[in-house]
Formats: structure tokens, C-alpha cells, sequence
């Protein structure tokens, strides 16, 4: 059955939601595809719904095709499996939690990992029953701090998630190339331009990790590439190339200096170009410095635990690198009253000899890998106003260990070849790990091997958003009118538009439906008798239905328009061919 605009649960807008920030919320909304809830929760509409039922239809066919099974797992979790995984804890304020009336502890849930591997350990135990790769296609749950851009970052959310099990290191790389394979296959058929790149594991722990990013002006995301190469990483997984250790016996002392008036890095460059010119005629630059930023870390267990990162003073640490370095801690700023625990931090004039873990304040100390053995700095004396020169690294100090917690930026030497490296952005749409056996051991997930020997099974893990490709998808169709489906996701093949008064019009209009509905054509037809041709076409071209069929003041001459979305192109076809003009436009003559 055709959707009828006079009877579609529809209600379009002219202006943007005042919430919405990037094109896809924006759109969205204005064209009835989802409705707010509350922040981060939306309910998904008739035509929203469709859409959402398209991209599921695509990955369940990719999945099914290289022979991975779907179930469905309950949302409402008990809290022993994530308690044995530790992730009842490692999750923090992420998740939801509740209580039954008994007092027992669930959660909503955010991801399966645990149900999955229940599962298996529960009906399988032998070697013969691997490999195996299972899926879902569920609702999940975070409790997303900040919840943004609609439907792109919310607290619920569906994703497809899913799991290979194998006995051997052998078998997950296989298992992991075919769902990475089934990956480009999906992402291709959706209709965007993506990119794979290097990924942090971060708290899902295991070895290789990549991530598929939709490239998008608006994304969240920062991806380097080299283009040389080729190298591709998501910025938390660039690993910056680490310089050789400089011979550092002909430098001078180290020797601490007055700078009054000096606690930033701009202060103390000026400073030190007036007061201590350069031997080598060069100027100073931040580069030339030793910043020490100091952060709380705040563990789930909720131990606060300061960390001091040392890093050149013309970079800044990088929020989303530092924090994907320490999951699953969080990270939160050092503020007056942590400084007032530890009164040998010099604020503005922090240096190595108040940190790290042999000194008394007991502050993990880690570097910059650019910050590297034999290299000489300027950086604070640990006394207000007071900096120390040529301090070198490892004759003078050393730290606890190295960080990449710095900020990498266009024209960095690419891990790879060395070229300098361009970043872009993206919105992370799929994500692929090789977990190994972090949550089969949690779980004590083991097969009889050949030998009839106990192993320990290995898992992937891989997952889609689901709801989340709709809002990238719309992200990156769409134009100054509305919203331009790609065919395979649009919520009709077609959308009929009867203007004007005549009755003639929609008795054609009503007969060109159910011939393009006996065809196998999905229609939505706008029969609205009241509404004005200006405010159909309106609605038409912010719904995006690839393909706009026109049946107006042309009926009277025998001949309807027919309209390409995408690229705008109009034409007029004899009322007489309308059906199978409409069917060689939409591919199906």
C-alpha cells in the first residue's frame, strides 16, 4: 500500500530545531524522520523507521552472507557477567543501572560482549564446533555525558554487534578478514565515502583494531592519512616516530635562571630571547621548551590518581589521545585544590624534579616520545619565576615512561615513510577488533582441542551503527532544499505529487500509484487536497525521495514531470508511457 501524505504520521517544519546543530539533526527533523524524547533519545517515525529497516536489511544480508548467525539478546542484563568481566566497574557513569524490586543489580545494555560469550560457553565445548561467528542487530545504551547531533551520538542507540570465535590466532585473522571484507561491502552499498584507518583497542582491550569512518566535515572524529603511503590512523592510534638519542657530552650544565613574569610558554620564549640569546645565533622558540601538564586520572573504582605529561612546548595535549591512552580512567583537570595536596608543584612552573614516581610528590612522570634520551630543554625549576636550561633528558632526569598524549598536526612525519601527514574528518561508523581472549578468560570460555586438551577459545568483535549510518547517510545527502536518499535507503521508490484542484489530476495521480504499485513500486503519494502546490514541492524536495513524479497543469496536454533529485534534471513523459518512464528512472524497466 502506497503512503498517503493526507494520512502519514507527518508533520514537516520550515525551520531548523533550535538543538540541532549539524545538517543530518537538522534535516531529520524538519522532514519527519525522528522526533526528540528527551536529550539523546529520539523516537523514529514512519518514514525514519523505513530507512532505519533499509540499513538493517543491508547488513543483515552482508552478515548472512559470510555465514554468521543472528540472535537477539534481552537489553535488561544481569550485573555478575559484566562483574566478572570487570566491566560493571570500568564502565563508570556510562551506563544505566538499576535495580529489580528484589534489590538485584541489571544494567541497560551497552555492549554484549559478555552475553555473547555466555552464549557459546553454554551450548558449545569442543574444537569441531569452531569457528563460529554470531550477531545481533539490537538497541543499546550509553549514558552519553554531553548527547549530540541527534541521532548521531545519543544514549540509545541501534548497532549491529558481532562475534568470531576460534581456537587459534589463525582463525581470528580469518575470521577477521571476512568481516572486514563484509564491511566494505555494507559501507559501499550505503551510499558514502569512508576510509579505514587504525584504532585505538582502548578499554575492549586485544591486538589489531580498525576503524570505518565516513568522511564528513561535521564528524567527531580526526583520522591522519599519509599520501604517499597510504598510512591511515584515527589521531588516538598515531604513534609519532621517535627520534634517535642525541649524544649529549659536549652540552653545558643544566643551570636554573631567574624569569620572573614567565608562566606560559609565550612569556618564558619572549623572555628567554631578551635575557639568554642563543650561542648558535638561532631564536628560541616553544618548541625549545619543556611543558609539564599535570591531569587527574579518576579510575572506575573512583581513585583519583594525579599523572604529569612532559611534552615540547609548542604542542598541547590532545584531549581524545590522552584519554584513549588511559582507559579506562578518565581524565579531569588538575584544579586548586589538588595543587593545595601537592604544594611542590610550582604552578606555571612545574619541572621533571617534582615528579615522577622515585620523587616524594609520588606523580607518575611520562614524555612525549619527541621529549627522547640526550635532548636538552628549558623547562620549569620547580620554584616560582625560576626556569632551569640544558636540562637533558636522561643525564639529568627521567620519567616513568612515554605517552602519546600530544596533539598531532598536518605536516607530521608519517609513522610509515616519514612523509608529512594530512588530517581530515570523520564519523565512525564500524568498528573491528581481534580481542583474543580477555573476555573468554574473564569468562572461562574453553573447547576440548584435537588433543582433548583444554583451550582457551579467541574472540573478534565487531560492530555497525545502525541508526547512526541513517543520520551519516543524510549527513553527506543532502542540499540547500532537503534531504537526497540514495535509492537503496530512501523510504520510496517514488514520490507522486498531485497539484492543483482538478479532479482529473488525482484520479491520474491515484491510477499512476496502483500501476506503479502493481509493479512492485514503493509510492508515496501526496493526495493532500488542501495543502498548495509551493508547499508540496516544499515537502517533496526536503523528504529526498530520489525520484519526484509531477501531476499538475501538464495533464491537460497529456504529459506529467518527472524529476531526479539528486541531480535536479526535469522531464516531461506522455501520460500514455508515464509507467514505464517511471520504471526505466528508478532502474527497474
Amino acid at each position: 500500500m502506497a503512503m498517503r501524505m493526507s494520512s502519514l504520521f507527518l508533520r514537516t517544519l520550515r525551520e531548523n530545531p533550535a538543538d540541532a546543530e549539524v545538517p543530518s539533526h537538522q534535516l531529520l527533523v524538519r522532514a519527519g524522520y525522528i522526533r526528540r524524547v528527551s536529550p539523546g533519545i529520539y523516537t523514529w517515525l514512519p518514514l525514519g523507521l523505513r530507512v532505519l529497516r533499509r540499513v538493517e536489511a543491508i547488513v543483515r544480508e552482508e552478515m548472512d552472507a559470510i555465514g554468521s548467525q543472528e540472535l537477539l539478546f534481552p537489553a535488561l542484563l544481569p550485573r555478575e557477567p559484566y562483574e566478572a568481566s570487570g566491566r560493571w566497574t570500568e564502565y563508570g557513569e556510562n551506563i544505566f543501572r538499576l535495580q529489580d524490586r528484589k534489590g538485584d543489580d541489571y544494567l541497560l545494555g551497552p555492549t554484549h560482549e559478555e552475553m555473547f560469550t555466555l552464549a557459546v560457553k553454554d551450548l558449545y565445548s569442543s574444537y569441531k564446533d569452531l569457528p563460529l561467528s554470531i550477531y545481533q542487530i539490537q538497541t543499546k545504551y550509553r549514558d552519553e555525558s554531553r548527547p549530540r547531533a541527534g541521532i548521531l551520538r545519543g544514549r540509545e542507540f541501534v548497532m549491529k554487534d558481532s562475534y568470531s570465535f576460534d581456537l587459534d590466532e589463525a582463525g581470528l585473522d580469518k575470521s577477521y578478514q571476512l568481516h572486514r571484507d563484509a564491511y566494505v561491502r555494507i559501507f559501499e552499498r550505503l551510499g558514502f565515502h569512508y576510509v579505514i584507518v587504525q584504532a585505538m583497542a582502548g578499554a575492549m582491550g586485544g591486538s589489531k583494531s580498525e576503524e570505518f569512518l565516513a568522511t564528513a566535515e561535521n564528524g567527531e572524529d580526526t583520522y591522519v592519512r599519509c599520501p604517499n603511503c597510504g598510512y591511515a590512523a584515527n589521531v588516538e592510534a598515531v604513534r609519532v616516530p621517535v627520534p634517535d638519542a642525541v649524544d649529549a657530552s659536549g652540552l653545558p650544565a643544566a643551570h636554573v635562571e631567574d624569569t620572573p613574569d614567565t608562566p606560559t610558554i609565550d612569556t618564558l620564549v619572549a623572555h628567554l630571547e631578551s635575557a639568554f640569546p642563543r650561542s648558535d645565533g638561532r631564536s628560541w622558540t616553544a618548541a625549545d621548551t619543556l611543558k609539564n601538564v599535570v591531569v587527574m586520572l579518576v579510575h572506575p573504582d573512583g581513585t583519583r590518581e594525579p599523572l604529569a605529561i612532559g611534552l615540547p612546548g609548542d604542542r598541547e595535549v590532545d584531549e581524545k589521545r590522552l584519554g584513549a591512552n588511559v582507559e579506562p580512567a578518565t581524565v579531569e583537570a588538575f584544579e586548586e585544590k589538588d595543587f593545595a595536596r601537592y604544594p611542590t608543584l610550582a604552578k606555571g612552573y612545574i619541572g621533571p624534579g617534582a615528579l615522577g614516581l622515585e620523587q616524594s610528590t609520588g606523580i607518575r612522570y611520562l614524555l612525549d616520545p619527541r621529549v627522547s634520551e640526550g635532548t636538552a630543554w628549558v623547562t620549569g625549576a620547580d620554584e616560582s619565576g625560576r626556569h632551569v636550561l640544558d636540562l637533558v633528558v636522561g643525564r639529568d632526569f627521567t620519567a616513568d615512561g612515554t605517552i602519546e598524549a600530544a596533539e598531532v598536526r598536518d605536516g607530521d612525519a608519517c609513522p610509515s615513510c616519514g612523509h608529512g601527514l594530512e588530517s581530515a574528518r570523520g564519523i565512525e561508523m564500524g568498528h573491528i577488533f581481534q580481542l583474543g581472549t580477555r573476555f573468554a578468560e574473564a569468562l572461562d570460555l574453553k573447547v576440548l582441542d584435537e588433543n582433548g586438551k583444554l583451550r582457551t577459545v579467541t574472540m573478534g568483535s565487531y560492530g555497525v551503527g545502525v541508526s547512526r549510518a541513517v543520520a551519516c547517510v543524510a549527513e553527506g545527502n543532502h542540499d540547500e532544499l532537503g534531504l537526497v536518499w540514495p535509492r537503496a535507503l530512501a523510504p520510496a521508490d517514488v514520490h507522486v505529487v498531485a497539484t492543483g484542484k482538478d479532479d482529473a489530476v488525482f484520479t491520474f495521480a491515484e491510477e499512476l500509484t496502483r500501476s506503479l504499485e502493481a509493479e512492485g513500486v514503493e509510492v508515496l503519494f501526496d493526495d493532500r487536497r488542501q495543502a498548495s502546490p509551493g508547499v508540496k514541492f516544499k515537502d517533496a524536495e526536503l523528504v529526498g525521495v530520489p525520484t519526484i513524479v509531477v501531476v499538475g497543469r501538464g495533464l491537460a496536454d497529456g504529459t506529467i514531470e518527472v524529476k531526479d533529485r539528486r541531480s535536479g534534471e526535469r522531464r516531461e513523459v506522455a501520460t500514455a508511457d508515464a509507467v514505464r518512464e517511471v520504471l526505466a528512472e528508478i532502474g527497474r524497466a
